[in-house]
């Protein structure tokens, strides 16, 4: 059973693979901003517990999956539980590139204009990828990579096949 953990920047094409190989592989999709978060303004982070407490529910749920998400501090909660890991790991061009061509997301946000009113907040955080010393961070993911030792593989541009 295929159990893929898929991360990187934001606009680098994780939900887009996650759809592709849930599609080829008949797999469960879990987007980890859908549980990462509290229904606050300004947006802040739900305790680690409760996220992690949603992951293992799905998985329980699910014999086979791909969970998505720029969280290093998720994934690795679910390292243990997975055969595979796709670092997403595009140029800042790519990235910004991908996020301003990004079809409406109504999961995540209620309009296109309200998804679109963020994009200037978006494509400074994509920017800062490279220097960030969060959970978000190149390094961060650059980390969860290394220390994975079953199957894994890095994407570096958009031209793959799922």
């Amino acid at each position: 059973m295929q159990k893929v953990l898929i991360f990187g920047n934001s606009g680098a094409g994780k939900s887009t693979l996650a759809k592709e190989l849930c599609v080829k592989h008949g797999l469960a999709h879990l987007d980890l901003d859908l549980l990462a978060w509290l229904p606050t303004t300004p947006p802040s982070r739900k305790p680690l517990k409760d996220s992690h407490n949603e992951i293992a529910k799905f998985i329980e749920s699910n014999e086979a999956w791909v969970i998505e998400g720029c969280y290093s501090d998720l994934l690795e909660l679910t390292l243990s539980e997975s055969n595979e890991v796709i670092f997403m790991n595009l140029p800042i061009d790519a990235c910004i590139a991908n996020a301003r061509n990004r079809p409406w997301e109504p999961h995540k946000y209620a309009t296109k204009k309200e998804q679109d009113a963020n994009l200037a907040m978006l494509l400074d955080w994509i920017a800062q990828y490279p220097e960030r010393a969060d959970t978000f961070s190149l390094a961060a993911h650059r980390d969860l990579y290394n220390s994975y030792a079953g199957k894994k593989s890095m994407v570096t541009n958009n031209k793959r096949s799922a």
